[in-house]
């Protein structure tokens, strides 16, 4: 949500990076509507980069153009009316500046970002970092501390972005395995034959019962990982290994739109050989599947702070 501080524009809300370049989004984790405007303007500055302007978007509206908060803040970038007066422009060229628009509204935040990045590209550190914490804290202050400025809030705000950044970026390097995977799969093994329940989180009430994302949950809880609550957002718990990268632990994701992560419907814990724990559907039991099925979408190799950069609700 982009908010005013003192006399700068800043942002509730962006992405991190390591700055511009060909940083390739992955599989799906962009809505197919929207990739190719992310992939283009992504690369307007040295600062930015595609995944840094997905995970704003993420971040802002879970990619909703429809999306509205109590702050008033408007579309897929979250622009409150005043900004969007100042740094919306005319993406799409059709003669409007609408902030309703995801034509208009995706380049306007990336110019808005390499407007930022601009302010403080003679400020020591990381270019994107001191992006980033303009957008929260306000250019001055970045200038003035010759970097982040250490307040709180804005250092939190540039890691969460960071570690969202990868998320959205396909990998181009071996990802490394999750500490709390073993810990996750003996939770999700204990599970094994208790009876699917749609909204099962496996509380008292709910006999012990989960549904896919539940079970999912859980076994990262128990490793001290809270992850959200459905399938869809977990998948950007972390960065995605290939197919032949999997390691026992890592989330595996599927779908009937392979080109839009938006889209997961179920989610279960890779083992292995091809195979998975996972709660299926009503009528079934917590069991091991496989999963080279025709509607698998990718992985995720769930990290601590991957879980922590998600927002509470998108």
């Amino acid at each position: 949500m982009l908010l005013v501080v003192g006399v700068y524009l800043v942002a509730g809300n962006l992405v991190n990076g390591a700055g511009g370049g060909s940083v390739a989004l992955a599989k799906g984790a962009v809505p197919t509507a929207y990739s190719a405007l992310v992939q283009k303007w992504g690369n307007l500055c040295p600062a930015l980069n595609p995944a840094l302007l997905a995970a704003q978007l993420y971040q802002e509206s879970g990619f909703n153009p429809n999306a509205k908060s109590p702050a008033k803040a408007e579309g897929i970038a979250q622009f409150i009316p005043g900004t969007w007066a100042t740094h919306g422009i005319d993406g799409n060229g059709d003669g409007v500046r609408n902030v309703w628009d995801p034509n208009d509204a995706i380049p306007s935040a990336a110019t808005y970002d390499c407007q930022l990045a601009s302010y403080v590209k003679d400020v020591p550190g990381n270019q994107s970092e001191n992006m980033l914490a303009s957008y929260n804290a306000g250019a001055y202050a970045v200038i003035k501390y010759g970097g982040v400025p250490p307040y709180s809030e804005t250092k939190n705000y540039v890691k969460t972005i960071t570690s969202l950044e990868q998320s959205f970026a396909a990998p181009v390097s071996r990802v490394d395995p999750s500490q709390q995977a073993a810990t996750a799969i003996t939770y999700a093994q204990g599970k094994l034959g208790t009876p699917y329940l749609w909204g099962g989180n496996g509380t008292a009430d709910q006999g012990g019962r989960f549904d896919c994302s539940g079970l999912t949950k859980a076994a990262f809880e128990s490793a001290g990982i809270t992850l959200p609550r459905v399938a869809n957002d977990q998948y950007n718990a972390g960065p995605h290994p290939q197919r032949a990268e999997l390691l026992p632990g890592d989330l595996v994701f599927f779908s009937d739109d392979l080109t839009n992560s938006r889209a997961i419907r179920h989610v279960g814990i890779y083992v292995g050989g091809g195979y998975m724990i996972d709660a299926p559907r009503t009528g079934a039991v917590i069991r091991f599947d496989p999963i080279d099925t025709p509607d698998y979408f990718g992985a995720t190799r769930v990290t601590e702070d991957g879980a922590k950069a998600l927002p509470t609700t998108v």
